[in-house]
This record gives structure tokens, C-alpha cells and sequence, in this order.
């Protein structure tokens, strides 16, 4: 009798193992199929994670254009010994924050006093020839800051002489041809030589 209750309760304690045992196979067959999808969402995600890294070599290629621009202005001034080399990123910057070309500025500072080497005596900082030499600015930043807010229209005490016009009318604002008459064409001859600097 006794090895009969033994029997019994083996069978009792077996059966439900089996069972056990049945039912996790089936549990983790179904938690492999669920865990498929979720691979390739974490795939997905993945992917979605390098987006903001395009964004970011947007950022990039911009500066990398200032840089590129800065350099030229440099190069130039620096094969040239003229005492503005340094500043070119400052120009590029603001020109950038007022809408005007790039090159307009560092191509007025040559224009004017051959890059800052015969810039205005009787003031201080003035290498752009701005207000006739009666000017002084308190640093290179400043005046080339000051120059470029007027340049863009951004003045409102000069915005009417160059608010909305081409690079033409600024420096026949900023020159008149009857003051200068080839200032202009001059001026955008510079510009170009900027631009094709080998750096």
C-alpha cells in the first residue's frame, strides 16, 4: 500500500513538471516572437538617432564655410602685410548677422587704407575710411561691428543710404561716384581677388 501512495504521488509531483515544462516551451517560443519586432525597432531607433547628427553636419558645413571664408580674408591680408590679418572670421561673422556679402568689408578695409597700414591718423581704430576720418572706435571688433550694421540697413540713422541694395549702391552710398568715380568698381575688384586667394 505504501509503495502504491509513493506511485501516486510521484506521478502527482511528475505531471505537473511536464506541464511546467510544456507550458514554458511555449512561453519563451512566444517571447522570441515578440522579441523579433523589437530588434528591429531598436534598429529603427537607431537609425532615428543618427538624424540629429545630419542636423549637427548642417551646423557643421556652415562653419566650415565661415572658415573657409575667414581664411581667404586672412591670406590675403597676410600675403599682403596689411595689419588686419586675424580679423577675417570677425568679418565674415558680421557680415553674416547684417545680410551683406562677405567680402565687402575686408575689400573697403584695402580700398581705404591697404588692409589697416594707412589707416586714419587722427582717430583711432578707423582702417575703413567710415565717417570721413572723424571717427573713433574703441577696437578693430567695434569698427568693423559699426561698419557692418550700417552697411546693412541696420542703422536706423543711416539705413536709408543702404538698406535693400545691391553691393553697387552700397559703396555708391558709401562713396558717391562724384566724390570717387571708379570707387565702386574698385571696390568689387577687391572682392573678387578675396575670393580666388589660395589659402
Amino acid at each position: 500500500m505504501s509503495s502504491i501512495k509513493h506511485s501516486i504521488t510521484r506521478s502527482f509531483i511528475i505531471i505537473p513538471l511536464v506541464a511546467t515544462t510544456l507550458s514554458m516551451s511555449a512561453f519563451t517560443a512566444a517571447i522570441n516572437t515578440a522579441v523579433t519586432p523589437t530588434l528591429s525597432s531598436d534598429q529603427s531607433i537607431a537609425t532615428a538617432s543618427t538624424e540629429p547628427a545630419s542636423v549637427q553636419t548642417d551646423a557643421d558645413l556652415l562653419q566650415k564655410e565661415r572658415e573657409e571664408k575667414a581664411a581667404k580674408i586672412d591670406a590675403y591680408f597676410t600675403q599682403n602685410g596689411m595689419p588686419l590679418a586675424g580679423y577675417g572670421m570677425k568679418m565674415v561673422t558680421e557680415a553674416e548677422k547684417h545680410g551683406i556679402d562677405w567680402r565687402l568689408i575686408p575689400a573697403i578695409a584695402i580700398r581705404e587704407s591697404t588692409g589697416g597700414l594707412h589707416q586714419c591718423k587722427s582717430v583711432t581704430y578707423s582702417p575703413f575710411g567710415f565717417g570721413s576720418c572723424k571717427i573713433s572706435f574703441k577696437s578693430y571688433d567695434s569698427a568693423i561691428e559699426i561698419l557692418a550694421t550700417n552697411l546693412g540697413g541696420d542703422n536706423p540713422n543711416t539705413a536709408a543710404h543702404y538698406e535693400g541694395k545691391t553691393v553697387k549702391a552700397i559703396l555708391q552710398s558709401y562713396n558717391p561716384p562724384s566724390v570717387v568715380p571708379n570707387y565702386a568698381n574698385e571696390v568689387m575688384a577687391l572682392m573678387n581677388k578675396i575670393d580666388n586667394t589660395q589659402v
